[in-house]
């Protein structure tokens, strides 16, 4: 019995597309169909200026909860532990109240420092469980699954055979109005920041995420995803964009030239700091064909590119970041894969005082004016149009089930999952007509 409600409910999620929120998008269907002991809820707002996550733990805590029991059944787990930073007091309080109340005897309530990377997930299985992720591991090899909050509020969704159409997105930078507001996915940006008063300024770069990790859109005609976190609205010469589009030889050629090997990327990694075998810095010199180290180019798949190497670490302003992540794909094209021994590796004996206070982070950042906290505005926001790309998640992007002309309504299956492949089912997010299925992505208007 107990086994067909754990399939039950893999099913559900499986059938509303859910897929991680708080990332790259990995099938939570996937992601649950596992026997741990513990899940954790994080809820650790990772990156600067992101408010959706405690915006729906102060909120609509109780629809969450709904989510994280139902991994808990899922997964087996008797402990569930809900993780916010402590500086998001309501937030917090709301969670120890729903604790106090619970009468199952699973659900806890962790309170984090405030530091980055504090939502990155293996950061935050050390945090609260004391266990580390083996190199190039998950989190399911120390009895762990992670879910960000979002992701179990669709999950509680799932169980009512509600699909995933909607997300929250945080509007701020050098907009009108910023905002937590909850859209359509397939949201066209353009028409968000329109909705949220439009640009203060008249030439600016939007970047899709949070300023450490997000990128940089190449135009506001792009959609927002199921995993489009923020919009933030920056002057082009802003630090934060500049140090997202450089093209690779100028990183190359920069990089080669004033890198003078100081040791404080690899000091400050946080993957470095757990115990894994990544030393950005070493990285850095691999460039150099004068000190070629294969074994040392291995190491840059073990990087998170979480950017704390760039961004705060460097004092030459360097991309560690970017050197990885360039090294990391010539490494995947020639079919090489970390084997790494499964085994916990042992932490730096630094690392519990090497943590990345957020506010010092957000003034090197120059987004601390941003730091606005925001709510949701009382007006509902009502697109005309969507663009759904049938791609959204890890995977195989969705098999379109739609033509054009298909009229349509809102939680409507549009793209399935190819036989046998990992991907997530993709649906509708308005009523309407679709207007065109062309390069992987379903558009559709009202009408």
């Amino acid at each position: 019995m107990e086994c067909h409600m754990r399939e039950q409910i893999v099913e559900k999620v499986k059938n509303a597309g859910v897929v991680g929120a708080g990332g790259a998008g990995f099938p939570t269907h996937v992601k649950i169909n596992a026997t741990v002991d513990t899940v954790l809820v994080n809820g650790a707002s990772c990156e600067p200026l992101l408010m959706s996550d405690p915006y729906i733990m102060e909120h609509e805590l109780d629809i969450m909860i709904e989510g994280l029991n139902a991994v808990l059944d899922a997964t087996g787990a008797s402990r569930g532990v809900i993780c916010i930073k402590g500086k998001h007091a309501k937030a917090l309080q709301t969670i120890k109240d729903a604790v106090a109340k619970d009468t199952t005897g699973r659900l806890e309530a962790f309170e984090l420092k405030d530091f980055y990377p504090a939502g990155d997930e293996q950061v935050l299985v050390r945090e609260v469980t004391g266990r580390t992720v083996p190199e190039a591991g998950i989190p399911l090899q120390v009895g762990v699954v992670v879910s960000n909050t979002e992701s179990l509020y669709n999950i509680a969704g799932a169980m009512k055979d509600i699909p995933l159409t909607e997300r929250y997105v945080t509007v701020t930078g050098e907009v009108g109005r910023d905002m937590v507001v909850k859209v359509p996915v397939g949201t066209i940006v353009s028409d968000l920041l329109a909705f949220a008063g439009g640009s203060r300024i008249s030439d600016y770069r939007v970047v899709d995420g949070g300023p450490m990790m997000g990128r940089v859109l190449p135009d506001t005609d792009q959609p927002v995803t199921k995993t489009t976190s923020g919009l933030i609205v920056l002057d082009p010469e802003h630090n934060v964009v500049k140090g997202k589009i450089k093209d690779p030889a100028s990183i190359k050629r920069i990089t080669g030239t004033i890198c003078c090997q100081c040791t404080h990327c690899t000091d400050l990694c946080p993957r470095h700091l757990l115990g894994h075998a990544i030393a950005p810095h070493k990285l850095m010199r691999s460039l150099s064909a004068l000190v070629a180290d294969p074994e040392a180019r291995k190491a840059a798949l073990l990087c998170c590119e979480c950017g704390a190497c760039e961004k705060f670490a460097c004092p030459m302003g360097l991309s560690p970041r970017e050197v990885n992540a360039m090294i990391r794909k010539e490494l995947m094209k020639e079919g090489i894969r970390w084997n790494g021994t499964g085994e916990e590796p042992e932490n730096h004996p630094l690392r519990d005082v090497r943590y990345i206070p957020t506010k010092r982070l957000m003034q090197r950042l120059d987004v601390l004016k941003y730091d606005t906290h925001p709510g949701m505005p009382e007006e509902r926001f009502v697109p005309e149009r969507v663009a759904i790309p049938l791609a959204q998640h890890i995977g195989a992007p969705a098999a379109c089930v739609v033509k054009e002309g298909d009229r349509v309504a809102k939680g409507d299956l549009i793209g399935e999952i190819p036989e046998g492949a990992l991907g997530a089912r993709i649906h509708a997010s308005i009523d309407g007509v679709v207007t065109s299925v062309e390069g992987g992505v379903v558009r559709i208007s009202r009408g």
